[in-house]
Parts: C-alpha cells; structure tokens; sequence
C-alpha cells in the first residue's frame, strides 16, 4: 500500500521544519527537514549508526565531520558515513534549508556534546 503523509504530520509550526520516521510507512529511511533562519544554528555533535546524507536547498553551513570542515552550499549533497560524529551550522547570511536523509527506518542518535 502506497502512503502519503500530509505536510501537517511532519512540519512544525507551519514552515519547512520538522522529520518523519520511515517505520510505520515501510520505509527503510527517515527524513529530516531543516530550516535554520538564524546565523550559526544547527544540532550540537553527534552521531549515528548508519549514513546520512544532506541535500542542501538553499543557505551555506559548516559541517565538522570526523576531523575535517566542510563548507557546503546550496545544490551539493554531503554524505556523512555511519558512526562519524559531526555537527553543522549555517553560516548565514539567508536560512540554511535542508533535507536530511537518515538510512535507518527509524531516529539512532548518539550525542556527544
């Protein structure tokens, strides 16, 4: 069976904010959508399980993966490989906008600070 999942499910407050988990679709994904509008916001460090992938739609951010930065803008993709920790931040001056790509069914998060 097909499933559509209406914006009013996943977004927060009326913008392009806020995640579904793929299990009760029968998806083997989850979804994040970021839309950060303030100059350095983003999640603190942290890691995952399994890979993620970042389509960036519009803003540029600093990600700090492993050991190394990376600067990334509007139409790059950026895969984080599982179990790397990292973080990000937009670094203005528009919104960063994002759609997160989590290859797990479900949120497995580890913060580390």
């Amino acid at each position: 069976m097909a499933h559509v999942i209406d914006r009013e499910a996943w977004a927060e407050g009326g913008r392009w904010h806020g995640e579904m988990q793929g299990m009760p679709y029968g998806a083997g994904i989850s979804i994040v959508f970021n839309d950060f509008d303030r100059i350095g916001g983003g999640p603190r460090l942290h890691k995952h399980p399994y890979p993620e992938t970042f389509i960036i739609r519009s803003g540029r951010a600093l990600f700090t993966v492993g050991a190394s930065e990376i600067e990334a803008g509007a139409g790059q993709i950026l895969v984080v490989p599982a179990d790397t920790p990292y973080k990000f931040r937009n670094l203005g001056p528009e919104a960063l906008v994002t759609i997160d790509v989590h290859a797990s069914e479900k949120f497995v998060t580890e913060w580390l600070e």
